[in-house]
């Protein structure tokens, strides 16, 4: 192991603590979950730095990276969904995101060829009110006074953005597939 390792051992970090998050959240213990949720979110911030800033971006650390999170993200939102804190149409209409843009991708990589997944400025939108809509939604678990209005308000954006990202990405792989069909159809 070298200090080249250290971003991809950050992130396997904040893959194992998503179970943690999960059952934390499951069983009402929000102090904890809150906590649990804040370390997994520096090693998000400290393995993206240390990457870039040394140069060591490798293949594994670009598919773990976003699958921790994704992982992270989706986990918390089926369990407080699951305890009633978030409504349940709300997690499936992140979870079906997920999956379009999953099937999406897989679609495109057995029709068209190489697959390569850059985040939009929508879905870096979309990720962020995200993780703001778990941390109200938790934090209010244990604080009095967050006006539900900006509960409210921030599930308004998850829901805008979520739906803009999804349809985004199709649009974008669908633009995609077109032009290399073209471009085959021309040769």
């Amino acid at each position: 192991m070298s200090r080249r390792d250290i971003p991809n051992l950050l992130t396997v970090l904040r893959i194992l603590l998503v179970g943690p998050v999960i059952w934390l959240l499951a069983e009402e213990r929000y102090g904890q979950a809150l906590l649990v949720f804040a370390i997994a979110g520096v090693s998000d911030g400290l393995d993206g730095y240390l990457a870039k800033r040394n140069g060591w971006i490798t293949r594994l650390g670009s598919f773990l990276d976003p699958l921790a999170d994704k992982m992270l993200l989706v986990g918390s939102y089926v369990a407080l969904g699951w305890t009633g804190l978030l409504p349940v149409w709300l997690v499936l209409l992140i979870l079906g995101r997920d999956l379009v843009i999953v099937s999406g991708a897989l679609a495109f990589h057995l029709l068209v060829g190489r697959f390569e997944a850059e985040p939009t400025a929508i879905s870096k939108i979309n990720t962020f009110t995200q993780i703001v809509l778990v941390l109200l939604v938790v934090s209010g678990e244990l604080v009095a006074g967050i006006p539900t209005t900006a509960i409210e308000a921030v599930t308004f954006c998850v829901v805008v953005t979520t739906i803009a990202s999804g349809v985004g990405y199709v649009w974008a792989w669908s633009q995609r597939a077109h032009r290399v069909s073209r471009e085959d159809r021309t040769r």
